[in-house]
């Protein structure tokens, strides 16, 4: 199996992670104490710390993940990139101990349930998390790590056809994507995952994913993303169409 050669364009790379500005061991955030952006600092007409409060009243309606650049919209001041991102910081350091917890994804910041918590929130929701068969999970398994590859590199990898219903299971779901095509007799359709698929798995980059060293040695033996899919469990029982293609 031959698959195309590097990264899909707009991946995400790894963010570097940044140290909270507090001091060690306490879970009370401290005062800004931002010797570069002294500047910014003196020249905002908003106190840091009611800056904070507007940045959280975001995060903890919004829906989605905020980034950086929409954050900084909620203000009239000028309020620098490194300076929203020592306030989002504090802000989650000011979480720590609480239900929620504050967290980077690839599209940004958002508030979540701590994962000791879940189940138990789950109960409140009549709507159960969707269950994904193996086949699915073992075919978004291939794409993430193995990206770009075709539908032929699957079935190849997996030893058994790719049935349709699995594709579309996990297009719908926003997970992965037609990045390209191959530039060999029949152009197959390249497929990689999505941002959207990294800020479900609560994950900034690819670079983030579990180590998968032995899928090289040993493609038979690729395992399932049970582990980082959290609630998102593989069913264990397939259904008709994708049953008639492991046949």
């Amino acid at each position: 199996m031959s698959a195309a050669a590097g990264r899909p364009e707009g991946l995400p790379e790894a963010v570097p992670d940044a140290k909270p500005p507090h001091a060690a061991g306490s879970g009370t955030p401290q005062p800004l104490e931002l010797e570069g952006d002294a500047p910014a600092v003196a020249a905002m007409s908003i106190d840091p710390q009611q800056a904070r409060r507007i940045l959280e009243a975001a995060l903890l309606t919004s829906a989605e993940p905020l980034s950086v650049g929409q954050l900084r919209r909620l203000f009239e001041e000028d309020v620098p990139a490194d300076l929203t991102r020592r306030l989002l910081e504090e802000l989650r350091e000011e979480w720590r101990d609480r239900g929620l917890q504050l967290v980077q994804v690839a599209n940004g910041w958002r508030f979540q349930t701590r994962p000791e918590s879940q189940a138990r929130i789950a109960r409140l929701s009549p709507e159960r998390p969707p269950r994904y068969s193996r086949a699915v999970m073992e075919t978004l398994a291939i794409i993430a790590y193995r990206q770009p590859v075709t539908r032929g590199d699957i079935e190849e990898i997996r030893g058994v056809a790719v049935s349709t219903q699995v594709l579309r299971a996990l297009e719908s779901r926003g997970w992965i994507d037609v990045i390209g095509h191959r530039e060999v007799p029949g152009r197959p359709e390249l497929f990689g995952t999505t941002r959207r698929m990294l800020d479900d798995l609560g994950l900034r980059s690819l670079q983030e994913l579990p180590p998968l060293a032995d899928l090289e040695a040993d493609p038979a033996s690729l395992p399932v993303l049970e582990d980082t899919l959290g609630s998102l469990e593989a069913s264990p029982a397939a259904s008709d169409e994708e049953q008639e293609a492991s046949t």
